[in-house]
């Protein structure tokens, strides 16, 4: 298809080459992003999604549609007392525990099109010597003091028991279950040494005795003051979202550092984690035999990781001039990122590259409740993709609904009426109008309106209220998403879109202004293409998908965000074929996605309409629903039982029916060309693998 598309320095989005790596570039703008580290002992729920991963994803893929260097680093967090719990659990070692959440997390993040330009781990050889070389520099310069301690110790295992691994009766309630640093019934945080009759989780028989082990302590108290005057600079440089350690006006608010900050271990008797090294010296006897504490090493994840990515890692970490480091994360991440880390820094003395801006998001609760693993509450890790939901709505749900000053909630009717009201009606609707129009009535070739190649004029003749109004909604969104404010950034997005409802709807954009008027239709369905195009670098960091559908469509290569709207697909250029972007959810599979993913309670009265459920697809005339249901019947399996069926088989068995009926309408169009046969056939193809896929459903619900 011919392409015709204005030639302009910084109008394409710069994309690396395969294989390319990504260093800063010397004299610009630098961009460092990372995302809390996932702890990998257990699979992440959507509010892990929104509060770190997605959040740093989205504000990444914004920036490389600014042509900023741009690099994204995530990875799992493994070591630490909760992974040799989990194993013991699961009964593996925790290497294998490691390996094998780390999977689950990779699988997840792809799923939801997370761009990390490396998603790596912590329990690698360079994040050792990394941590092993911080650890000796707070030694060199003074920062590490040796303190004693009493702590439990399991004298049938022969070692010390972290917190975790120790259980008893509670000192303050007498609960009989507490863990050796919280109890559950009460609430209160507890020493492990206070615990009464203290078990080993490892074998309850054992005996548990209380003993004196020395441990090294990083001197937080005499770093305090370089520590307050950096969070002061930073925050104000940086414009951090508000946070439990400052407040908007500035203010130092954490109770710790209002208490005075005390000196804090950063060595464990453990042996899943980095070893501590070797120091001469009676002060450090005996503490090779231990490993460094989970919440010292678990940040210095981030430059080990980028580590693994390139050789040339100190360039992104050791460069306070061109490098800005954005931080995404959950609020109960803000201490350690803020406070402990940055004291660590400061103490090892080099200049590291430090926070710049901190993006912190409140909770994401479930349907009135809270998220739970244990009881199965709430949608965890690849679930997502077995509602049928695609991955682009689910971005946009999350980030539409992004905790980032109060608490929010997670709604199955918000979900689908997101994705029916704005993306099918507002967004969805304005893509597939102009080009269908484009198609239908210029042969799929955009004519020419009469406007020059470049910025459209906002004194435009006939359209300068439209312009200026595109061109201060653009500025809007560049604002809000330069600030972090990536829920509002989206909001301006819908807006763009909904603008250009309202042009086609003022233009009166169809055949009678095309007969009537055609010089003015043609400059109307020009500048809608163009805006679409526009809208494609705008969506691309919230639905990446979305983005890659629109420039199929438009026959146009990526976009970079401009600052104002101008006419850049040419008259003679060819656009493609229209396909919706967005399909429809039925009201009624938020029943059935509800009974899903409810937890494990006591099941209701099966759903009498749910079977009827059309999920993700078109709306259907009532004969051609009545055919789709039927046609999915035959081909369904003969329940084994009466017990309700599952989400999966209502979901798969809607999907039967759409299939069948797409394959029904190819059938009956004329006249048969090898072309129109070779796409039956592939429908056919994917109506088998369909069926298949619900009889597999059916046999195991």
């Amino acid at each position: 298809m011919a392409q015709k598309i204005r030639e302009a320095e910084g109008l394409l989005r710069t994309i690396p080459k395969p294989g390319e790596t990504i260093t800063p570039a010397p004299g610009e703008k630098n961009v460092l992003i990372t995302s809390a580290l996932p702890y990998c002992n257990n699979v992440p729920h959507l509010g892990n999604i929104i509060g770190s991963t997605l959040s740093a994803d989205v504000f990444a893929r914004y920036n490389r549609t600014r042509n900023l260097r741009t690099l994204y680093i995530c990875g799992t967090d493994e070591y630490g007392t909760a992974t040799e719990t989990q194993a013991l659990k699961e009964g593996l070692t925790p290497r294998q525990l490691c390996d094998k959440y780390n999977a689950t997390h990779v699988e997840t993040y792809k799923w939801f099109e997370l761009g990390f330009d490396y998603f790596g781990r912590t329990s690698t050889p360079f994040h050792t010597e990394i941590a092993q070389e911080i650890y000796l520099n707070l030694a060199k310069h003074g920062y590490l003091e040796r303190l004693e301690k009493e702590q439990t110790f399991c004298e049938g295992c022969n070692k010390f028991l972290a917190d975790r691994f120790v259980e008893g009766t509670c000192p303050h309630c007498g609960s009989d279950d507490a863990r050796g640093d919280q109890c559950d019934v009460c609430g209160r945080t507890l020493d492990a040494v206070d615990l009464i009759n203290p078990r080993c989780l490892v074998n309850k028989t054992h005996k548990v005795a209380t003993r004196t082990t020395a441990h090294m302590y990083l001197k937080l108290d005499a770093l305090q003051p370089r520590t307050e005057e950096w969070i002061k600079k930073s925050w104000k440089e940086g414009k951090w979202s508000p946070n439990a350690v400052i407040n908007a006006e500035g203010d130092l608010i954490d109770a710790r550092l209002k208490a005075g900050l005390r000196p804090t271990p950063v060595t464990r008797d453990l042996t899943w984690g980095v070893p501590v090294p070797h120091i001469d010296g009676k002060e450090h006897e005996g503490m090779e035999s231990k490993v460094l504490y989970v919440w010292f090493d678990a940040c210095i994840g981030y430059p080990s990781i980028t580590a693994n990515y390139t050789p040339e890692w100190k360039k992104w970490w050791f460069d306070q001039q061109n490098v800005r480091l954005y931080q995404f994360m959950g609020k109960d991440n803000v201490y350690f990122h803020t406070i402990y880390f940055p004291s660590v820094q400061i103490g090892d003395g080099r200049p590291w590259t430090m926070l710049h801006h901190l993006s912190t998001t409140e909770y994401l609760n479930y349907e009135g409740g809270k998220f739970s693993k244990s009881h199965n509450r709430g949608v965890f890790g690849p679930a997502a993709r077995e509602t049928g939901i695609p991955p682009s709505v689910w971005r946009y749900y999350l980030i539409s609904a992004r905790p980032e000053t109060a608490d929010s909630m997670f709604s199955w009717a918000d979900l689908i009426a997101a994705n029916n009201n704005v993306l099918l009606n507002n967004f969805g609707n304005f893509v597939n109008r102009a080009l269908k129009f484009v198609v239908s009535q210029y042969d799929s070739v955009i004519p020419d309106g009469g406007d020059a190649p470049g910025p459209l004029s906002p004194n435009d003749e006939h359209d300068a209220e439209f312009i200026s109004d595109i061109n201060n909604l653009l500025k809007e969104y560049i604002d809000a998403m330069d600030a972090v404010k990536l829920r509002l950034g989206l909001q301006t997005v819908m807006a763009v879109s909904a603008r250009g409802n309202l042009y086609l709807q003022s233009s009166g954009l169809n055949k009678a202004l095309m007969a009537e008027n055609p010089k003015r239709c043609a400059q109307v369905i020009s500048r809608a293409i163009n805006l679409i195009y526009l809208l494609t670098a705008l969506v691309h960091p919230f639905m990446p998908a979305t983005e890659t559908a629109m420039l199929e469509q438009l026959n146009a290569p990526p976009r970079a965000v401009p600052e104002v709207l101008s006419n850049d697909l040419l008259a003679g250029h060819t656009v493609g074929k229209p396909e919706h972007l967005f399909k429809r959810i039925e009201d009624k599979m938020a029943d059935v996605f509800r009974e899903k993913f409810g937890g494990n309670k006591p099941k209701e009265d099966p759903l009498a309409q749910a079977a009827d459920a059309t999920h993700v697809v078109p709306g259907m005339s009532k004969r051609k629903a009545a055919a789709a249901k039927k046609a999915a019947a035959a081909s369904a399996p003969s329940p084994a039982s009466d017990k309700p069926k599952s989400a999966e088989v209502l979901a798969w068995e809607q999907k039967v029916a759409a299939q069948g009926q797409v394959v029904r309408e190819l059938k009956a169009k004329t006249p048969k060309t090898p072309e129109l046969e070779q796409e039956i056939a592939k429908e056919v193809e994917e109506l088998k693998k369909l069926k298949a896929e619900l009889a597999e459903f059916a046999k195991n619900s």
